[in-house]
């Protein structure tokens, strides 16, 4: 397939423009609500055909796409889909929860990890329809063990398995799994990365064998290539037959404080004979150096600096996340070329911590991708900005959604936008002030989400956190916000 050429361009945005643009928002699940509430929130989620369904940690809600009315009279437990089909491995708690919405088969997608030390489960559900409110809507559920995946470190312990991702592909749903080893604090040694039968989960039928791969295959240190992301389908057309899944990570600096490359995986599943697939990488992809948000190779997974109005007083600050790719690796076929989308948050300078979102597309070229675009969203010398998620409309319009803070601005939800084919500058604009600060903890979710409108294709549906009531003690108080826009030319 001829690929669409674009110049390489970095744009550093350097002022605030006013949004010309109409955002709709409406209140998701909050703390309140919640039916298990914790520090952690995770809020994610996607717009369907007829509903958005969020998720934050140990809960789901849906919402009508036109009233914004709830589809359950309150949030349900993350694990319910699996209770009502007596699948018993997948009823403990957990977390970790993503939600999607397959756009080429029109079905509802909850992947989360669930169960303790003595078996730790990926379970994921497929809803039977689009239709959340429909008399027949009903989910099929899949599980799959992993201890025997993630293995033992040296002390015989298993790996934790942590911050797993889902993606839709045309042959299957791709899952990524950290390995954590609780001998080393937790610290992360290693991925796994399993594809699982989507041709067979959305019928209903009996799922063939996941087929996983664990890189390294015998952890013995700090992996920094951390947490990989696997490829995600926005719109409904398909990748051309036989594509193959990329994933992408970060190159964390071994020395120094900065980094010139991502990584690029790929794997190849053979569902007939499986003893044929592979996976492959880490193949680097050259990009502008980067210094990963408030990161120090002296403890590579402290990135807490996101500065709050209180966090003078309270000397708590926000985990910037800074020291992965976040949540979406955002892909799109068009007619002549393919996009894929990626974001992380980067510091901006060499004396402040303020972070800034870093954004790239790329394209494939042979065996490896290539960066045509990029640019770099930090409008101002103040604010933080940090866990961003994109996604790219039909016309090339891309969002990225993101939380800003500082020492007098509280964690506030901002997004910005752009055109790629025409590589115009970036907008950005205020979705929602907060008012108050999270006191008690320094999480602040370890992704949100940014989606494409199904039907359309052009409205952009993201979620995010804030506070309006200070969090303090061993309260919660955080809320969340679903907005949806749209960009001018994109019919």
């Amino acid at each position: 397939m001829k690929l669409k050429v674009l110049p390489l361009l970095l744009l550093v945005i350097t002022s605030l423009a006013a949004a010309q643009v109409k955002v709709t928002q409406f209140e998701g699940i909050d703390a309140s609500n919640d039916p298990t509430p914790g520090f952690t929130v995770d809020p994610n989620g996607a717009v369907g055909t007829k509903q958005y369904l969020e998720w934050v940690d140990q809960a789901y809600q849906g919402f009508d796409k036109v009233t914004f009315a709830p589809v359950y009279s309150s949030p349900q437990k993350g694990f319910t889909p699996f209770v009502q089909n007596n699948l018993t491995d997948c009823e403990s708690a957990g977390g970790n929860g993503i939600i999607l919405f397959d756009h080429l088969a029109s079905r509802w997608i909850i992947g989360l990890r669930l169960g303790g030390p003595s078996g730790y489960y990926y379970c994921i559900a497929v809803s039977n329809t689009d239709d959340l409110t429909a008399s027949n809507f009903a989910w099929y559920t899949y599980e799959l063990l992993l201890n025997p995946i993630l293995g033992t470190n040296a002390e015989g312990k298993g790996y934790f398995p942590d911050y797993p991702k889902i993606a839709v592909w045309p042959d299957a749903y791709y899952v990524t799994i950290d390995l954590n080893d609780p001998s080393k604090g937790y610290s992360e040694v290693g991925i796994v990365a399993c594809a699982f039968d989507r041709t067979n989960m959305i019928l209903g039928g009996t799922a063939r064998t996941p087929q996983c791969f664990r890189y390294p295959q015998t952890p013995s240190g700090l992996f920094l290539a951390h947490s990989l992301l696997p490829a995600d389908i926005d719109g409904t057309t398909p990748p051309p037959v036989g594509t193959v899944e990329s994933f992408i990570s970060i190159e964390n600096p071994t020395t120094g404080t900065t980094s010139a490359s991502l990584n690029l995986w790929q794997m190849h599943v053979d569902w007939t004979t499986p003893a044929n697939s592979t996976f492959t990488g880490p193949t680097p992809i050259p990009v502008t150096t980067y210094w990963p948000g408030c990161y120090t190779t002296r403890q590579p997974s402290n990135t807490y600096c996101v500065s709050e109005p209180t966090s003078a007083a309270t000397k708590n600050r926000i985990d910037s996340i800074g020291d992965r790719l976040l949540h979406r690796f955002a892909f799109r076929q068009f007619p002549t070329y393919q996009s894929y989308l990626v974001t992380h948050d980067v510091q901006m300078t060499t004396t402040s911590q303020q972070t800034g979102i870093r954004w790239y597309q790329l394209e494939p070229s042979g065996s490896t991708m290539s960066v045509v675009s990029s640019g770099t969203i930090s409008p101002d010398t103040t604010n933080f900005r940090f866990v961003p998620s994109v996604a790219q409309d039909h016309s090339g319009n891309m969002a990225i959604g993101y939380s800003v803070s500082s020492s007098k601005l509280h964690p506030s939800i901002a997004a910005s936008y752009l055109n790629l084919p025409s590589n115009s500058s970036s907008t950005e604009f205020l979705i929602l002030k907060g008012s108050a600060d999270a006191e008690n903890s320094p999480h602040w979710g370890g992704y949100n989400s940014m989606t494409v409108d199904p039907v359309d294709d052009c409205t952009f549906w993201y979620v995010n956190e804030y506070l309006t009531t200070p969090q303090t003690g061993k309260s919660y108080t955080w809320q969340t916000r679903i907005a949806n826009f749209k960009l001018t030319g994109c019919q």
